[in-house]
C-alpha cells in the first residue's frame, strides 16, 4: 500500500511542476520576514521549488506554526537543490526508488550544470541548503532544520518541517 500512495504523491508532484502556480499573496506573506539574503536565496530556486516551499510553509502556518525560524527554513527547505531541470528529478526519484546503490555512484560531487552534479544536488541538498541558509546569514536553528540535524532543543520543529514537506 506505501508504495501505492508513494506512486500517486510523486505522480502529483511531476504534474503540478510541469505548470507551478505561486499565490502572490502567500508569496507576499511568506517573504515578508524573510532578511534580503534569504529573500535571494529563495528568488534563486526554480518556480516549482518556490511553488512547493510556499505550499510547506502554508501547510506549517494552517497548523498553528508560527515560529520564524521553522517557517523560515520551510521556505529555503529545497534552495541546495539549485537549477536542476525536470527531468533530473525524475531520474534522482526512479534511481532512488529503484538503483540506490548507482544513483550513489552517479551522483558525482561538484558544481556545476551536468546531470551527474544534479543529481548530487538533489541527493545531497539538506546539507549544501544549509551551507547556503548559513553563509546568507540565516540563524544556527535555521540552518539545522534546513540539514535536517535533530537537536534535543528542537521542540519537534524538524519532525512537523519534515511531515508538512512529505505531504506538500
Amino acid at each position: 500500500m506505501r508504495v501505492a500512495v508513494r506512486a500517486v504523491y510523486r505522480s502529483r508532484q511531476f504534474f503540478g511542476a510541469l505548470r507551478p502556480r505561486i499565490d502572490a499573496g502567500l508569496r507576499a506573506e511568506a517573504l515578508g520576514p524573510l532578511r534580503e539574503p534569504e529573500r535571494q536565496l529563495f528568488e534563486a530556486m526554480t518556480r516549482r521549488d518556490q511553488q512547493h516551499c510556499l505550499e510547506v510553509y502554508r501547510r506549517l502556518r494552517a497548523q498553528g506554526h508560527d515560529d520564524h525560524d521553522l517557517l523560515t527554513a520551510a521556505l529555503l527547505h529545497d534552495v541546495g537543490k539549485g537549477r536542476v531541470a525536470l527531468w533530473h528529478r525524475v531520474a534522482y526519484v526512479l534511481l532512488e526508488a529503484g538503483a540506490p546503490g548507482l544513483l550513489a555512484r552517479l551522483a558525482a560531487p561538484g558544481e556545476g550544470r551536468g546531470w551527474r552534479q544534479a543529481l548530487y544536488r538533489c541527493r545531497h541538498h539538506p546539507k549544501l541548503g544549509a551551507e547556503l541558509a548559513r553563509r546568507a546569514g540565516s540563524s544556527a536553528s535555521v540552518a539545522a532544520l534546513i540539514g535536517a540535524e535533530e537537536v534535543a532543543t528542537d521542540g519537534g520543529r524538524l519532525a512537523a518541517l519534515q511531515a508538512a514537506d512529505d505531504a506538500a
